[in-house]
């Protein structure tokens, strides 16, 4: 007779009963921290250096590109190599890389922080599945779940904490003291993530020639396409980020820059901004996993809400009413993504195998960043060649969200994983 399913933990008994997460989760709180610093002082720097809402998402394009390029390869590593040291390696190997953000300070050296970012990112794209693939690796069944919100959580409360806190750093005293900041919080992320106690077995693996390498960089992608499902729920974040992420971080930039400019060039206001999207994805997973826990049937159907949560935050900023109406409807549509983000994810670590955990999730990734390098480009170039661009963004991609929300709504909840 099996035992029954343990109910899941609680967030402060699991980071009081498990070091090892606890580890993993401080070194995240850091790194993040100076990530959004630097994205503020990034973007606000590329928009002081060419006023062109092109350039914006050209910065983006670059960010996504990648990571996406990067992804597939570092879940490839993540199922073939020790995950606690590749996460190690690619902090050490950022901080080292953001400190060249400091020497960019004319038009003519723009070209230097596109080339510095896709560095910087493409290393992510190496962290990110690796940090996902681990997390079974070092918790229990019922910490899993707990564990995943609370990482999701981390993610948006640094969001929010960070990009406010980048935006007054740099609206008060410039934007170099971000990069800075974002290189010492990749030193101390590895430092804590030293410490986690992670058994890693070293199976003798074949050397991989090139031919190798190049099919096992699609085995995640070929595993989708075998498993519908799965695929359904993989591209979740992609979905999102076409129809919302992508054109919402060009959108922000030129409200900040053009329309409610508050600090230095408006990083203020931007930071502020990102600061509520943050608030909004925080807050939603603990809200919402109240009601579903981990059963898979109630985190399917919580995902369908959150497109028309989303979708109803998306009309609210097309009025542009005021400031505080931008960082309410921020503050909803950050609320929603959050949700399809969250609980996409606890389903693909509640159903993946081990040995493919990693490829797929960087798949998974690799689509997610692909979407964003499609959509951002063409939000600037809209804000470049389109009069009252801002509202007419907004329209399109409220209407994206609600097709995508149908999609779901037929396909992703009427499965049962019970």
């Amino acid at each position: 007779m099996t035992s029954p399913p343990q109910p899941p933990i609680g967030y402060l008994p699991l980071i009081r009963s498990n070091p090892d997460f606890r580890n993993l989760w401080l070194g995240q709180i850091v790194s993040l921290a100076g990530d959004w610093f630097n994205l503020i002082a990034s973007a606000a720097l590329i928009a002081q250096l060419t006023g062109s809402g092109v350039a914006v998402g050209l910065l983006v394009v670059v960010r996504m590109l990648a990571q996406f390029v990067m992804g597939p390869i570092g879940g490839l590593l993540a199922d073939r190599y020790n995950r606690k040291n590749l996460l190690i390696a690619s902090d050490l190997a950022r901080a080292v890389v953001v400190l060249g953000f400091l020497v960019v300070d004319g038009p003519e050296e723009v070209w230097m922080l596109y080339v510095l970012t896709a560095l910087q990112l493409g290393l992510s794209g190496l962290f990110i599945p690796t940090k996902d693939a681990i997390l079974p690796d070092i918790t229990r069944p019922e910490e899993l779940g707990t564990a995943n919100a609370l990482n999701a959580t981390t993610w948006s409360t640094m969001l929010a904490l960070g990009a406010a806190l980048g935006g007054l750093v740099a609206g008060e005293w410039g934007l170099r003291p971000a990069f800075i900041i974002d290189s010492l919080s990749f030193i101390y992320s590895a430092f804590l993530i030293a410490r986690v106690r992670y058994s890693f077995s070293d199976v003798p693996t074949a050397r991989m020639t090139a031919a190798g390498v190049f099919r096992e960089y699609f085995a995640g992608f070929g595993y989708l396409r075998r498993h519908p499902d799965i695929l359904l729920i993989a591209t979740q974040k992609a979905a999102q980020a076409l129809s919302v992420s992508a054109a919402y971080q060009i959108i922000q930039v030129e409200l900040a820059s053009k329309v409610f400019v508050y600090g230095d060039g408006g990083s203020t206001g931007l930071g502020l901004m990102y600061a509520m999207v943050g608030l909004g994805t925080g807050v939603s997973p603990l809200v919402a996993r109240a009601f579903t826990g981990d059963r898979p049937r109630d985190l399917r159907r919580a995902i369908g809400w959150s497109y028309i949560v989303t979708a109803a935050g998306l009309l609210v900023a097309s009025t542009l009413a005021s400031f505080g109406v931008v960082l309410f409807a921020t503050f909803l549509r950050g609320f929603g993504v959050a949700v399809a983000w969250v609980f996409s994810t606890t389903l693909l670590l509640q159903k993946l195998p081990n040995e493919v955990r990693g490829r797929v999730l960087g798949s998974e990734y690799a689509l997610f960043t692909l979407m964003n390098a499609l959509g951002a480009p063409v939000a600037g170039w809209v804000i470049d060649h389109s009069a009252n661009a801002v509202p007419r963004l907004f329209y399109g991609m409220t209407g994206l969200v609600v097709v995508f929300g149908l999609v779901w709504a037929v396909w992703g909840i009427r499965r049962n994983d019970e």
